[in-house]
Order: structure tokens, then sequence, then C-alpha cells
């Protein structure tokens, strides 16, 4: 697992180990210990998965208590995240990505940012 970081605070993407071979890939999507080793103390409590078809555009959205850890298992989406913390110097900065099933990375939000995306292909 790589870890880098983005131009807004709190905010990182991370880039799970991929393992290859003639059957196929297997990725490790979560490990608490090896968060935990590389710094991220947030505890996840739920996990939800969302599909859309190509085209379809979710606001941006979120609130001041949930950590999020957003990827995408199939397709390709254009996705947005934004400081929404009204008390910061940073508010109203966002930054954008693009996760798809080819590069398997992770856009973890921290609370106070809200995210959407934009489906370009399912």
């Amino acid at each position: 697992m790589k870890i880098a970081t983005t131009e807004l605070d709190g905010v990182l993407i991370i880039i799970p180990s991929i393992f290859e071979d003639f059957r196929g890939e297997y990725v490790e999507t979560y490990n608490d210990e090896e968060y935990k080793r590389k710094g991220i103390t947030c505890n996840f409590i739920q996990d939800d998965i969302s599909v859309s078809t190509r085209g379809v555009l979710r606001g941006i959205h979120g609130d001041g208590e949930t950590w999020k850890l957003i990827s995408c298992m199939y397709g390709r989406f254009y996705f947005v995240v934004v400081n929404c913390d009204t008390e910061s110097p940073h508010f109203g900065k966002w930054q954008s990505f693009t996760l798809s099933e080819k590069n398997r990375w992770q856009v973890l939000v921290p609370p106070k940012h809200g995210n959407g995306h934009l489906v370009m292909r399912d």
C-alpha cells in the first residue's frame, strides 16, 4: 500500500497493493493495522456500495463527522472533494481525481469535506 498526499489537508490517495497471477488479481482494500502504521487512525463503522450508470452525477454531499474511503470497483468516475469547513482558511478549496477499476485508487475523505462524482464509464 502506498499513500500520497493531496492539495487538501487530510485528504489522502491510497494506492492498494495488487497481487496478480494467471488466475486474476487480489486487492486488499483495507487493513486496520496497516492504516494505523501509516498514521491513519479513523474508525470505520459502516461499509456501503453505490452503483451508478454512465452519465449519473451525484452532487456534493457529506457531513461534519464521517470519514469516507471512496473507490471505484467497476468502470470509471470523475471524483471531486471540497473543503466545506467554514472555519478553515481553505474553505471552498477543491480537488478532483479520476478513479477507476484499473488504477484501484482510494480517496480518504475526512469530516467537513464534501464529495461528489460523475460516472464516466459503467
